[in-house]
């Protein structure tokens, strides 16, 4: 992986490990020569994500709405920052510009990044690697209810695997490396769906 798409919240929650969090991921993937593409913020975990990359030495791109621009929230210390019109917009250049994903912890706006990760990974949009850091326990309710959705039957077989999760960086990365394109939806034959 060349670079990674991370999605997080652009939030500063009052537990600092968050942000530690985030600077642990940005500095680490730089490290390991992996460029950071992400919201293009300079708040939240976002912010601390994108500094930390760019302080060990890492290319970071930044991808922002203009109307998030208009605010002045936008990261121009970013290696590349490219200006958007839309969500829509922005969600596509994250795709095209990567070739994996990774979610930290987040609220809304980051879950909307991470199904449609996954949902263009059933489909075919992408067949990169989709992960989720569930540090801290964060997402333990979302592996549940992504395992019932599986379990009922909303998740084909072939596609429960799609979301890789792990409790530490270093496990989600050599899951996410070691990870197998699978089936999609439109390689099947209807009578399959």
């Amino acid at each position: 992986m060349n670079r990674i798409a991370v999605y997080c919240g652009s939030a500063s929650p009052a537990d600092p490990r968050y942000i530690e969090l985030a600077r642990e991921v940005g500095t680490t993937l730089a490290t390991r020569g992996i460029g950071v593409v992400y919201g293009g913020g300079k708040a939240g975990l976002m912010g601390a994500i994108a500094y930390a990359a760019l302080e060990a030495g890492g290319e970071v791109i930044g991808v922002i709405p203009q109307a998030l621009v208009d605010m002045e929230v936008a990261n121009h210390d970013c290696t590349e920052l490219h200006v958007v019109q839309t969500m829509h917009q922005r969600k596509q250049l994250f795709t095209d510009l990567s070739d994996g994903f990774i979610t930290l912890p987040g609220g809304v706006g980051t879950m909307d990044e991470l199904w449609e990760a996954i949902s263009w990974a059933q489909l075919g949009y992408h067949s990169d690697p989709v992960g989720l850091l569930n540090a801290f326990g964060y997402y333990d309710g979302l592996v549940e209810f992504y395992a019932k959705m599986a379990e009922t039957g909303f998740v084909r077989p072939m596609h429960k695997d799609i979301m890789i999760v792990a409790e530490t960086l270093p496990d989600l990365l050599a899951r996410m490396e070691a990870f197998e394109p699978i089936q999609t939806i439109v390689q099947m034959k209807v009578e399959d769906l």
